[in-house]
Parts: C-alpha cells; structure tokens; sequence
C-alpha cells in the first residue's frame, strides 16, 4: 500500500529563504570566509545574520533554482577545489530542505581574505 499525501493548499518558498539556505550551506565549506560584500565568517558569529543573503541570487522556476554566489576565499585554500566542495553543499542543502531541483550553482569568487596576525 503506498501512502497517499492529501492536497490541502500550496507551499510557497521565498527567494530569500532560498538564499539564505545557499549561504549557510556555502559558509560551512572550509576555504570560504565570507560572503561578497558581508563581514568575515568570525564576525558573523558575533551580529545578527540579517544580511546574509548579500551575495547570494537565486533564481526560482516552478521547480527548479538557479544559484549565484559571490564568495570570499581565505587565503591558502585550493581554489577550484573548494568551489566544487561549496557548490556540492549548496546543491544538496537547497534540494534536502525545499525539494526543488537546482540546476545550476555559479560561484563568483570576489576575493581572498588573509588570517589575522
């Protein structure tokens, strides 16, 4: 017997929910520092993650996403490497959590941050 999932309404994903999701996703990736245009990943932790989502596009079909990063690297890190670790963990958190199909990660790196002396 297979179960039968009634139809009571529809479920509605914000862009920004999306985003979002492609960001903490991105972040958890070791070599990524930070968002395009946000603090480094340690101030982070300290302030409210309202502004997150900078950095982050998508682009939402009926169902399928379409994700645009701009990340910032820390110095050191295996560039081409650690995108494909990132673009990976996004495609993966965003299908796991909403059940939509991402058909694309582009990632933009838009700089290196060096370690605190």
């Amino acid at each position: 017997m297979g179960k039968e999932i009634a139809e009571i309404g529809s479920v509605k994903i914000a862009d920004d929910v999306v985003a979002r999701i492609a960001a903490l996703a991105a972040l958890e990736v070791d070599g990524v520092s930070a968002m395009a245009g946000n603090y480094t990943s340690d101030a982070l932790e300290k302030v409210s993650r309202k502004n997150l989502t900078k950095g982050a596009k998508v682009v939402i079909g009926a169902s399928q996403v379409q994700v645009d990063l701009a990340l910032m690297m820390a110095y050191g890190y295996n560039i081409p490497a650690t995108c494909q670790q990132a673009q990976t963990r996004v495609k993966a958190s965003i299908e796991n959590m909403t059940g939509l199909e991402v058909t694309d990660v582009n990632i933009r790196i838009a700089g290196i941050t060096m370690p605190k002396a």
